[in-house]
């Protein structure tokens, strides 16, 4: 072990509905030498996602509590004895929500990011990151859009939510219409994103004011809500419609279990077809993805739509606020370099 030392996010509580500052501590860390195959990595950008919340509860496949918490992140090779990563190397892996982290090459998810000049790091934990892939993989294999069709996706101002709407436009689609939690991010995307309409889930019932923004009804819905936009969805799809169901961040403090939509039964009558989104099955479009999005990013036509904020010591706040809905696009936590 060295004698410089670290920083890693414990939880140290399971949390009771929406979870709080004190679950959390932060701890200072040795940071260790590379054993052989394995380099160590100097985080640079950490991302907080809704799906860190479920795995706060434990059980089989969720945290232990005081250890440190994994997450996506960007950093750099610092030390090697890793012959597939060389100091310099900047990598994308899975040991976030820490300073420094051992990482293996291939191992998890690890692999060195590819060189796209005029491309921010933001991008790489975004909109090329699993956020941006998971987007990719509803839009063109669960939900199989196609040129011409209209579109909803929920919670639209968030990460997942602003790289479906770059890239349903990028695809074609005719018409695309969000839902956010504010009048803010409501004019954030039709001012600033391009959709075609977009509500404020609180001005009323989401199924009035979807059939309200989609008179004609829509094709296909990118679902990460749940509950009650699912069921005015379900209303709204014309027959042969498509969900791609992403999320349900309106079940990820409370009831994980709560009743079926009122409606179900719609998508036997209206042919409809629903199917959950798992990034970890589409890893295999990654190279895709950029070939996709690269362009656009360089000429500007698309962003990577990030809420950043600075400092290590800030990552349970930037967590706590993405839960809370204090993000314009995707959530991420840069370190000081």
């Amino acid at each position: 072990m060295t004698t410089q030392s670290g920083y890693a996010v414990h939880q140290i509580a399971r949390p009771t509905g929406f979870p709080t500052a004190a679950d959390f501590a932060q701890v200072r860390t040795p940071v260790p030498s590379p054993a052989p195959g394995t380099a160590l990595v100097h985080n640079l950008l950490l991302s907080v996602d809704p799906y860190h919340r479920g795995l706060m509860d434990g059980g089989e496949g969720g945290f232990e509590l005081h250890t440190p918490l994994e997450g996506r992140a960007v950093g750099r090779v610092i030390a090697s004895r890793d012959p597939g990563l060389a100091e310099g190397d900047l990598v994308f892996h899975r040991r976030g929500w820490r300073t420094h982290a051992l990482v293996t090459s291939g191992a998890d998810g690890t692999r060195t990011l590819r060189n796209h000049a005029g491309v921010p790091l933001e991008a790489y934990l975004s909109i090329l990151g699993g956020t941006g892939l998971t987007a990719y993989a509803a839009l063109t294999r669960t939900a199989a859009l196609r040129e011409g069709e209209d579109l909803f996706v929920s919670a639209a101002a968030g990460g997942v939510g602003t790289a479906t709407g770059h890239m349903a436009r990028l695809l074609g689609a005719r018409r695309i219409i969000g839902s956010a939690g504010s009048a803010a991010k409501v004019a954030h995307l039709t001012g600033e994103l391009g959709f075609d309409a977009a509500f404020d889930y609180h001005d009323g019932p989401v199924g009035e004011q979807l059939a309200q923004a989609a008179p004609g009804g829509i094709d296909v819905y990118v679902d990460n809500v749940g509950g009650d936009h699912l069921a005015g969805a379900i209303d709204v799809l014309r027959e042969f419609g498509r969900i791609a169901w992403v999320g349900a961040i309106s079940m990820y403090n409370g009831d994980r279990s709560p009743a079926a939509p009122r409606n179900l039964f719609e998508v036997v009558h209206k042919s409809l077809r629903l199917e959950g989104v798992l990034v970890r099955h589409h890893t295999n479009l990654q190279d895709e993805l950029e070939e996709f999005l690269v362009p656009h990013l360089r000429s500007g036509r698309i962003g990577t739509d990030t809420t950043v904020v600075q400092g290590f010591e800030h990552t349970v706040d930037a967590f706590l606020g993405m839960l809370r809905g204090d993000n314009l696009g995707k959530m991420l936590v840069r370190l000081d370099a």
